[in-house]
């Protein structure tokens, strides 16, 4: 069987927490790490970073991915992954693929593989990574301007939680998918759609200074 391909989108804004896929993290910037897993798994015929920054070109070049030079008009803030990706796969001949965040350092190479041989062995057209809920998402609450707050789901306001439904959520490390399906559906949420369960030691999605530091505890925990 031909070897999938790896997509790494990494462009060089964010406003929420800038330049977060270059932090550092241990003795490396933050993108050298899952560039790093995702090359020593050696599950993948090529690794790509999809990036328009100079900075982060040179990084993922020294820690041996390719670049793909992303038209500034898919770096803007309005630019979606599904978008970073089509771009890159409208030129390749590759049957699957996995993208996977730049910011997931903490994703080993050995949870990698097992994603991709859950992949193959189940019928679906995407494999997500993803989390549990610490709290069911139909007791959520709606809290408005002036403080008051009420079920965002009212059907389940007299139902116990161990009747709800196993819920899941995408918790920004991978996404596998079929390329054929993928170009013509465009979303990493088709109808045939299979998740694999993360260990929490692997996740740590970031956007805030706070995720941030959290994620060099994580990793620091990892390495004693």
């Amino acid at each position: 069987m031909k070897k999938p391909i790896a997509i790494i989108p990494a462009r060089g804004g964010s406003k929420r927490l800038a330049r977060k896929n270059i932090l550092p993290l241990g003795d490396i910037p933050l993108i050298a790490h899952i560039i790093s897993s995702t090359i020593e798994s050696k599950v993948f015929s090529r690794v790509i970073v999809s990036t328009e920054d100079k900075e982060i070109s040179k990084i993922a070049s020294d820690y041996g991915a390719e670049v793909f030079q992303r038209n500034t008009a898919l770096a803007q803030d309005t630019s979606t992954v599904v978008e970073v990706c089509l771009d890159i796969l409208k030129d390749i001949d590759d049957d699957l693929f996995c993208c996977l965040y730049a910011t997931a350092a903490l994703l080993s190479k050995e949870t990698i593989r097992i994603s991709y041989q859950r992949f193959v062995e189940e019928e679906s057209n995407v494999l997500m990574g993803v989390s549990s809920y610490n709290y069911s998402p139909v007791q959520a609450l709606m809290v408005n301007d002036s403080g008051v707050a009420s079920l965002l789901l009212k059907e389940f306001e007299d139902s116990q939680s161990q009747s709800h439904s196993k819920f899941r959520v995408s918790n920004g490390t991978f996404f596998w998918a079929k390329k054929k399906s993928f170009m013509k559906e465009k979303t990493f949420y088709p109808s045939s759609l299979r998740v694999l369960d993360v260990q929490e030691q692997e996740v740590c999605d970031i956007d805030t200074i706070e995720d941030y530091l959290i994620l060099q505890k994580k990793y620091e925990a990892s390495h004693i």
